[in-house]
């Protein structure tokens, strides 16, 4: 059984509420959590994997299971994910088959880079034997959706209609795009809303930085985050930058309100998705829901109904920053670097609200909206105490708040380095001025004179 249908009947708006001001702990309590997805392929030739078949998907979810003890989860009679209970880790499969990883919480960015080095070492040795590779980039660069094998998870079969229905590239991000996600705690509501309203405002700063998928249907698709681009063509009732977290009186109550508005995709009952795509979450706690008609949600049902929304940041007990395009290793452990040092220290948090308070909402969206095609060139907002030309400019702003943030953490690893070493990565990206996508072009129009197989190897994990 699933369980959706035994957990405890919703009894009215103090239990939507508490399904994510319950993630409330105190600082020492706080983790770092990541999760990152890897588009995979097989490289003679070069193609897409399927689930199926000895050298499939499947395989690799064996395989790993095996070496590591993990416990397979199932749709159906199909494996699709594993889970490690003990760590509350796992690893699960986007809709083309991308192997993502989902984290244990980590005291530390060091954690969170020796489990990414751990994952790759063992996925990559069983991996070897099956033929199979891992691409870092944000957008597969070669295959249309028809072309990449779907994998059997139920809910992807009832999303994918929908997304055609509602967005031009809502499939797009389902098969072919793959991001990178940190993950992070808050004290209490305050707390909450004070790093949301950062988080949201910086985020496409932070895409920026990350921009890592150039390429789309074997050409330079004209953006340096195309990932970034297909967000913007989704699902405008469940994506974007939150204005209404800026507002006064902003808090747990009034992010449910919006959950309740976005429309549900399914509801789980006996271990089966049924498909209630478009219909409204207020209707279903009135007993209205038309697939289950006098049913009422669950707890667990308002939390699988708060996974299915992708804006900008997501709140559920913890935040959720999710618009970083993937990235080789040294990207992850940087974005959980950035991310750690600007919210978990006081001074820092303070530095990075100063910075972003005096933008307005069309200004944050006129980021949104830049970001996917110039990246770190866009222009910056105009009102704010400093003078940003680009968002470069505010990149090395944000880049410094969390490199003194991470200082003060002071938290090192077991050559007494502190969690700034991981920022390698945007450090080097702001040396040279130039995004990982930009560099990937450089080479594309360059030495591999517009060969683009040969990103294959050359971005391979």
């Amino acid at each position: 059984m699933s369980g959706e249908e035994f957990a405890p009947l919703i009894e009215g708006r103090t239990d939507l509420i508490e399904v994510m001001s319950s993630g409330g702990k105190p600082r020492s309590e706080w983790r770092i959590g990541t999760e990152h997805e890897k588009h995979v392929f097989h490289e003679n030739p070069i193609r897409p994997v399927t689930y199926d078949g000895p050298q499939g998907i499947r395989a690799l979810l064996d395989g790993v299971q095996q070496a590591t003890g993990w416990e397979p989860f199932y749709d159906g009679d199909n494996p699709i994910g594993l889970r490690n209970d003990e760590i509350a880790g796992g690893i699960s499969l986007e809709p083309g088959g991308q192997f993502e990883l989902s984290g244990a919480p980590q005291e530390t960015v060091h954690g969170t880079a020796r489990e990414l080095a751990q994952h790759l070492e063992i996925s990559k040795k069983v991996a070897a034997s099956l033929d199979i590779h891992f691409l870092s980039l944000g957008v597969t660069p070669l295959w249309s959706v028809a072309e990449i094998p779907s994998m059997p998870k139920s809910r992807y079969g009832i999303m994918a209609p929908y997304m055609d229905k509602v967005g031009t590239l809502g499939t797009s991000m389902m098969f072919r795009s793959c991001t990178v996600q940190t993950n992070l705690d808050f004290s209490d509501e305050a707390d909450m809303v004070k790093k949301l309203r950062v988080s949201v405002a910086l985020q496409p700063v932070v895409t920026a930085l990350f921009a890592n998928s150039p390429f789309v249907d074997g050409k330079d698709s004209g953006y340096l985050s195309y990932r970034s681009h297909i967000w913007l063509n989704t699902d405008n009732a469940r994506t974007g930058m939150l204005p209404f977290a800026f507002e006064d009186g902003f808090g747990f109550e009034r992010y449910a309100d919006y959950a309740l508005d976005v429309p549900m995709y399914f509801v789980i009952r006996d271990d089966k998705y049924i498909n209630t795509a478009g219909e409204s979450f207020r209707a279903f706690l009135d007993g209205k829901l038309p697939q289950l008609p006098g049913s009422k949600p669950t707890l667990k049902d308002w939390e699988n109904h708060l996974s299915t929304l992708f804006p900008e940041v997501r709140l559920k007990q913890f935040l959720e920053m999710r618009g970083a395009d993937m990235g080789d290793e040294k990207s992850i452990s940087a974005l959980a670097a950035v991310w750690t040092g600007l919210l978990y220290d006081q001074h820092a948090l303070d530095a990075a609200w100063e910075l972003v308070k005096p933008w307005s909402a069309i200004e944050r969206q006129a980021l949104r909206d830049s970001v996917p095609k110039l990246a770190l060139s866009a222009p910056g907002p105009q009102s704010t105490r400093l003078s940003f030309g680009t968002v470069a400019d505010i990149a090395r702003e944000v880049v410094g708040i969390a490199t003194a943030g991470l200082v003060r953490r002071d938290r090192t690893d077991n050559t007494g380095a502190d969690e700034t070493r991981h920022l390698e990565a945007v450090e080097e990206t702001l040396s040279l001025g130039k995004t990982p996508a930009e560099r990937w072009l450089d080479r594309y129009n360059g030495e591999w004179g517009g060969d683009l197989t040969r990103v294959f190897k050359a971005a391979e994990m």
